[in-house]
């Protein structure tokens, strides 16, 4: 239920706030809006004020502006129809605009907010760990590499490092330079994440516990929260990823951890237990990490919303690409089952991921909507653009088979995504 009422939420405001966008760019030209819906199907609620009926309709799965004179030629100054194509085309661009405006405020909301952030952001990205199967492995990093540049791009600190890895997210080449021993060394690789376990370099770790899982194997043996790994059957970890490489290559045989609490050392004997989903052994515990608060003045708050929704959109037009090239599998697409996951998955960790969440959604959804096809507001664009380009308009019969064809391709999608979203979740993944 929780998540149902995470998914309804959010979509119920992502899309109040795009219809909003085509309702107030239809008003500011003086066309008549008969009719504003959220969501489609059997009516809900209405309510009619002024000249215009607003409903809640059964399928929150979108909603409409209806327009006086949209689907038909009307002579009439207030008609759609009346209106020159810069204005329809405006119009039509209106709800994909307020849904990246939507993400800038609320991106520009969790910056003026703030949150406690991991205090090695700030810090030189010198490489502590260097994950298996990595990008950053294919490319030869090593621990206590300075990382200076990812492609092409000046780091200096991990913050810096975590932006150039997601603006380079769909790259299929790679070039790093780094220090080692004090001297500059370019590496690079032809490589992509998609088919790697991510860029894989990360900083060094003390092997101290920040959370336990409750009834899990560390949690039975009396491991507690700041409690310092200092052996592994007795050898020495150096830091949490030595320690996580010592208890994978135990797999689920007894292990004996030196464990320092305070001015006191014990050892304490537990068996990892084998996660269903990765077949890798698990203690149930997660290390201590210090953070931060970071927090934004508006000004700075608002650029920096401008700044993520800027980079959000220009990585989704590139995934859209690579899905058209056939770089990207079309297994990554999500459907509504995909979004009530990540709405339900974000709202149990709290408000702020919840909106972070729908920042994210809100821009997915301007992309989605600013495609070139027939119902789509980017369709009506294009079909404006055709229209000014040949000086007249088309024929109703030409826009009757723009529509049903539209329609077709719509439903094909939405069943496509639907059944990828199944088959995922049948199969024990996630989105």
């Amino acid at each position: 239920m929780e998540y149902v009422l995470a998914f309804l939420v959010l979509i119920g405001v992502l899309i109040w706030f795009h219809e909003l966008g085509h309702f107030l760019m239809a008003k500011l030209f003086g066309v008549r809006v008969d009719i504003f819906s959220i969501g489609f199907g059997p009516v809900l609620f209405s309510k009619k004020v002024g000249e215009t009926e607003y409903r809640v309709s059964a399928l929150p799965l979108g909603g409409f502006v209806k327009l006086y004179g949209e689907e038909e030629v009307v002579q009439d100054k207030r008609a759609f129809s009346s209106k020159p194509n810069w204005q329809k085309i405006l119009i039509a661009f209106g709800g994909p605009l307020f849904n990246f405006i939507l993400a800038v405020l609320l991106f520009a909301f969790l910056a003026m907010v703030g949150k406690q952030v991991p205090k090695y952001v700030y810090e030189k990205p010198v490489v502590g760990h260097v994950a298996e199967n990595s990008i950053a492995q294919k490319l030869g990093i090593r621990e206590g590499d300075l990382i200076l540049e990812i492609n092409s791009k000046r780091v200096q600190s991990w913050k810096d490092v975590e932006s150039a890895v997601f603006e380079n997210i769909l790259s299929k080449g790679w070039s790093v330079k780094v220090i080692r021993d004090g001297r500059e060394i370019n590496l690079s690789v032809r490589d992509s994440i998609s088919r790697s376990s991510g860029f894989g370099a990360e900083p060094w770790l003390p092997a101290v516990v920040g959370r336990v899982v409750e009834n899990s194997p560390a949690f039975q043996v009396g491991i507690q929260r700041g409690d310092k790994i200092l052996k592994v059957n007795g050898r020495e970890v150096k830091g949490w990823y030595d320690l996580v490489k010592a208890i994978r290559e135990s797999r689920d045989k007894p292990v004996v951890l030196l464990v320092q609490r305070g001015d006191s050392l014990e050892e304490k004997t537990v068996i990892p237990k084998i996660d269903q989903k990765t077949g890798l052994p698990l203690l149930g515990i997660s290390p201590y990490v210090e953070t931060v608060e970071s927090k934004e003045p508006p000004l700075q708050a608002f650029l920096d919303g401008v700044h993520r929704t800027y980079m959000l959109s220009l990585l989704s037009l590139k995934a859209l690409w690579s899905l058209i090239t056939g770089g990207l599998s079309i297994k990554t697409l999500g459907g509504p089952i995909a979004i009530a996951q990540l709405a339900g998955e974000s709202a149990q960790q709290g408000i702020l991921p919840f909106i972070g969440m729908m920042a994210f959604i809100s821009v997915q959804l301007a992309i989605f909507n600013l495609i070139p096809l027939p119902i789509l507001d980017g369709g009506l664009i294009l079909l404006f653009l055709m229209e000014s380009m040949r000086r007249k308009p088309f024929s109703p019969k030409f826009k009757e088979v723009w529509v049903k064809a539209g329609y077709a391709i719509i439903i094909v999608l939405a069943g496509f995504v639907i059944l990828n979203d199944i088959l995922r979740i049948l199969g024990g993944g996630r989105f």
